[in-house]
């Protein structure tokens, strides 16, 4: 509670503090545009372009309220931010938003550019001062011209082949780094678990037994891949992406493959849990085969007959062993 009473209320700013906050929100917007430009330039070169204007434009309108400060005020500018002052909308760290995509990104900037038009126009309705009124309002025009400026922007840099450039190169990056890590782990888990949990079921008919071989399984399979995919490769010289992201999405992958038949076994009854399981594994192999059909262009009945086969071959295994 002590840090929120520490920061002002925006309706007790003097309308200096309230020209300094602009200029220092020009700023930081501006820099945060240059980090948007620079993490997209190696991939998606047009798209930085558009963003790397857009910091020029924020740049030009700090000028401005910097020189109208100085024509009302003088040099020295009050040194007031965001963080300072209760309510004021706030930006997302940009670390939290430059791993998730370029339509991600594309998104935030839009969103940036609408919460300060927003703020600046409810602010200049609660104003009673004619000059605050006014120059909250000229901010909020401000930043509603920033919007037009990006779609001026995006027609200048972006062209049809540029776009359907971009959209190739997103969705390769999203085919390396999170479908391909999550099918192979989805192939693991699936496959690799069947062995001993319906080695463990037919050995034992007992369902909770098999339930909790096939838990073990599936976590420690799950963290083996997670760990071994993000160790693997950094994604530098491949282009494959973050180990972090890959890992996460094998690990996952890996695990919930594993889960899908052991979870039936809290059935209580032995055969009803173990229909069940195998049921839920020839759902795991056909969706298998649709991702593979579906994202890697694999023929489907080629990848329908290799999954199937090769956890067949499996499953024969854990049974036949487990029936031993």
């Amino acid at each position: 509670m002590r840090f929120i009473t520490q920061r002002r209320r925006f309706s007790d700013l003097s309308e200096q503090e309230v020209l300094a906050l602009a200029i220092s929100s020009e700023e930081d917007d501006a820099q945060i545009y240059r980090m948007y430009a620079e993490r997209l330039r190696a991939d998606f070169p047009d798209t930085a372009k558009v963003f790397d204007g857009m910091a020029k434009e924020e740049d030009g309108h700090r000028q401005r309220l910097i020189e109208l400060h100085r024509r009302r005020f003088g040099e020295v500018i009050p040194l007031i931010r965001r963080e300072h002052v209760a309510g004021y909308y706030a930006r997302r760290p940009v670390w939290l938003v430059e791993n998730l995509g370029i339509e991600r990104i594309r998104e935030e900037a839009e969103g940036m550019e609408r919460d300060a038009e927003r703020f600046y126009l409810t602010a200049a309705k609660r104003s009673q001062d004619a000059d605050t009124r006014k120059l909250l309002g000229d901010l909020a025009a401000a930043e509603a011209g920033h919007q037009y400026t990006a779609g001026r922007l995006e027609q200048e840099h972006l062209t049809d082949d540029a776009k359907a450039e971009e959209a190739r190169t997103a969705h390769r990056q999203f085919l390396l780094t999170w479908v391909q890590p999550g099918l192979a782990g989805l192939m693991d888990g699936s496959v690799s678990t069947l062995a001993p949990i319906f080695a463990t079921a037919f050995a034992t008919q007992d369902t909770w037994t098999t339930f909790l071989v096939g838990l073990a399984a599936s976590v420690g399979a799950g963290i083996s891949m997670g760990f071994t995919e993000a160790a693997s490769d950094d994604g530098e010289l491949s282009g494959r992406g973050s180990p972090v992201k890959r890992g996460f999405a094998s690990g996952i992958m890996t695990m919930v493959g594993g889960l899908g038949h052991a979870l039936p076994y809290l059935i209580p009854d032995f055969w009803t849990a173990t229909v069940t399981a195998i049921i839920v594994v020839f759902i795991e192999l056909w969706a298998i085969a649709w991702i593979q059909n579906r994202y890697m262009e694999t023929p489907f009945f080629r990848a329908a007959f290799q999954v199937v086969l090769g956890g067949a071959l499996v499953f024969a295994a854990g049974a036949l062993i487990g029936s031993g």
